[in-house]
């Protein structure tokens, strides 16, 4: 395993952005401590039970009248579920999930836990879920972890003191290469050690809360952390972290992007869209605590912002996805509006995903909103072909139809095809506005098998059966 945490001398010329980035950061401590009071306060009642709580599931559970066996759901069936302690966790709790397909067309999770990640294959016959080993955290056990693949590779970064980034190669995966069954009834899991095991350990940044992937530049963005080099109160100030992926065993940072303070995540894309200034070049869309900020990554010794855009009823920028290869709209979670009851939110609680027309790059507008039928958190979502597949904490996935958007950016045409509650403790009630239930999903697979992580039950295989885009 080779060892790189070299950082360009340029950094040290740039200056930390201050002000109302301050009263985020309070606000990001705040956050992060509710979520560990509510987590801490399903242990005391033993929500975090691991198999003998939450069985293994190896038949398919049809969605009838409802109902996929416990959980309520709409067009969506359960295939599998594994335990956080089925895949080999000691601290039993989930958080983050990523997927990769090998050339071959195997299916896998790379599932994100407190004290690692969990290596599951997807059957993608039936969709059920084998769990194939783990490889464990690179210094200390944390809530949050992330994890993005580019070409055969793992990048897992984490808010963990020290831990940086374990760059872990798929192919190891693979066995000797025979078909899923055979090779499975072959071997037990393995334990992946976290010093032969990696390509490489890259240690530049200390830690991170997300890390953005951009595969058509080979680049990595470490975003946010609380400690190490790109931390709020360092030169970088949490904003991207660039760490090139080129060759994975070598990895470097060409910089940092420091110009709008702390990145909290963000999609990169080579740009094709409306404004056609920026055509070719690499645009990133941050979510960043307070605003939608859009910058220019193409000269990684000169970055720089677009725009910066606010709307009514922010309380925390989180996450968000272009809906469209036209770039033209974009939707945007705010991960406090609904526990801070404002802007849309303001006394129904239910879970509001804010739209954007980013057809100016120079000047986005929030023309928009749509609210869930149910009262819950957003946190992550993705956009495939007209669906957006929302990860919502307690009302678990939701499919939402925002294929519309040009005809209406409103988004009163938006219409959820689809939803599976993996948290049924809050149904009686429509719902909580709490921390616990799903993380995120991963809906990428050719399969169409989706895998979602819950924070106190594990990892599911679901397939949803709804209608496609209606635009």
């Amino acid at each position: 395993m080779k060892f790189n945490n070299l950082l360009t001398a340029g950094l040290l010329a740039a200056t930390p952005v201050v002000g109302a980035k301050a009263a985020n950061a309070a606000k990001m401590e705040v956050m992060m401590e509710l979520k560990q009071k509510s987590w801490a306060e399903a242990e005391r009642k033993g929500m975090f039970g691991g198999s003998k709580l939450y069985p293994k599931q190896t038949e398919v559970q049809p969605c009838v009248n409802g109902y996929s066996g416990e959980y309520q759901c709409n067009n969506i069936d359960m295939h599998a579920f594994l335990s956080h302690e089925d895949m080999g966790s000691a601290n039993l709790t989930g958080n983050d999930i990523w997927g990769w397909t090998s050339p071959g067309g195997r299916e896998f999770g790379i599932v994100g836990q407190t004290d690692g990640v969990a290596f599951v294959e997807v059957n993608t016959n039936t969709g059920g879920l084998d769990y194939l080993g783990r490889l464990a955290t690179q210094t200390q056990v944390t809530s949050w972890r992330d994890i993005k693949v580019i070409g055969h590779h793992a990048y897992i970064g984490s808010e963990a003191i020290g831990h940086g980034m374990q760059i872990f190669d798929l192919n190891k995966l693979l066995g000797d290469g025979s078909s899923w069954r055979s090779w499975r009834k072959s071997r037990e899991p393995k334990v992946y050690d976290i010093n032969t095991d990696l390509t490489a350990w890259y240690s530049g940044f200390g830690s991170s809360h997300n890390l953005v992937s951009h595969e058509e530049v080979n680049m990595i963005y470490a975003v946010g952390g609380r400690s190490g080099a790109n931390s709020r109160n360092t030169t970088c100030a949490g904003g991207m972290f660039m760490v090139d992926v080129s060759d994975p065993a070598n990895p470097y940072s060409p910089g940092c992007a420091y110009q709008d303070g702390y990145v909290h995540d963000a999609q990169c894309v080579i740009y094709k869209g409306p404004t056609v200034e920026y055509h070719g070049r690499e645009i990133c869309f941050n979510f960043n605590e307070d605003t939608l900020t859009i910058m220019d990554m193409t000269d990684k010794s000169a970055p720089y912002v677009i725009s910066r855009t606010e709307y009514v009823g922010n309380a925390y920028t989180h996450q968000g996805w272009l809906t469209s290869d036209d770039m033209e709209y974009l939707l945007l979670d705010d991960e406090l509006d609904e526990l801070e009851s404002v802007g849309p939110s303001n006394g129904n609680n239910r879970t509001t995903t804010y739209i954007f027309d980013v057809k100016n790059l120079h000047a986005p507008m929030n023309t928009g909103y749509y609210q869930s039928p149910a009262k819950s958190i957003d946190h992550n979502q993705y956009v495939i072909d007209g669906l957006s597949y929302q990860a919502n904490y307690g009302s678990g996935l939701r499919i939402i139809d925002v294929s519309g958007l040009p005809q209406d950016p409103t988004g009163a045409n938006i219409e959820q095809t689809g939803f599976f509650d993996c948290h049924p403790e809050d149904d009686a009630t429509n719902g909580v506005v709490e921390f616990l239930g799903t993380w995120s999903s991963y809906p990428y697979f050719k399969s169409g098998y989706i895998l979602l992580n819950s924070i106190e039950r594990g990892v599911f295989s679901l397939k949803y059966k709804g209608r496609g885009k209606a635009y």
